[in-house]
């Protein structure tokens, strides 16, 4: 049994009127991939994006409720939101590098927390961040050309490079690999099941196969509740609610 890193407790989010997730209570275990399933706009990606106070960017957006990290509420007025994704990285759905260098992306998270004193330090940090991406040897050579001229997938390997440069605790993914070709997909899925020994992640997916491929634990949401949280091959092959095994046969969705 791993460590809870994250335990939500009743979280309730609103866009305006819009009830968006309704007490919502999970708790995410380090070192374990937490997949979120569900029909679309069913709450998934907003739940995901309390975890790092995401929605905070948006002024209709209104969260209550708990979310510990490490038993530490991330919603204390005391928290820096900037210094909580430091150490819950977020990979979005369509792979964002910044329009710098492939040295750049990974280092800016370094540099601006302070997390290497000179260069050969931050050296070390983007080789290994390149390495746990499982793109060093594809762009050691060419670490000064621009990251937006990589292709699709090895741009969003070098996402996950830049979030994991400061090594964060908890690795939030949106639909990592929806905008990927399926080589760069099982690349990335590949990838996941090799960043759970250092992290606890929990990637949004739309596709049920991956949830099954990569995840060990996953939470099916439907119309912003939580409806069934478990052990992955429990919750596709013997799911408690009616609900889940619907969406799971293809029933709804």
């Amino acid at each position: 049994m791993n460590d809870i890193k994250v335990s939500a407790r009743d979280v309730q989010v609103w866009y305006a009127d819009n009830h968006a997730i309704k007490d919502v209570s999970v708790e995410i275990e380090d070192k374990t991939v937490t997949a979120f399933i569900g029909p679309s706009g069913c709450g998934k990606s907003t739940f995901l994006r309390c975890i790092n106070r995401m929605n905070d960017t948006i002024d209709i957006c209104r969260v209550e409720g708990d979310i510990l990290l490490d038993g530490e509420d991330i919603y204390d007025p005391q928290v820096d939101p900037v210094q909580l994704r430091a150490k819950v990285g977020m990979v979005f759905q369509k792979p964002n590098p910044f329009p710098k260098s492939i040295y750049d992306n990974v280092a800016y998270g370094p540099r601006i927390h302070g997390l290497a004193s000179g260069r050969s330090e931050l050296d070390a940090v983007v080789e290994k961040s390149l390495r746990r991406a499982a793109l060093w040897d594809e762009v050691k050579d060419r670490l000064n050309a621009s990251g937006t001229g990589l292709s699709g997938g090895q741009q969003q390997r070098l996402c996950i490079a830049r979030a994991v440069a400061t090594e964060p605790e908890v690795l939030l993914m949106d639909e990592p690999a929806s905008a990927l070709d399926p080589i760069a997909t099982a690349q990335i899925e590949e990838l996941i099941d090799e960043l759970r020994e250092k992290f606890a992640v929990v990637i949004v997916t739309h596709s049920m196969q991956q949830a099954a491929r990569v995840s060990q634990k996953t939470a099916f949401f439907h119309l912003g509740n939580l409806v069934e949280y478990g052990e992955t091959s429990q919750i596709f092959t013997n799911p408690v609610d009616p609900r889940t095994e619907s969406y799971i046969t293809g029933r709804i969705g």
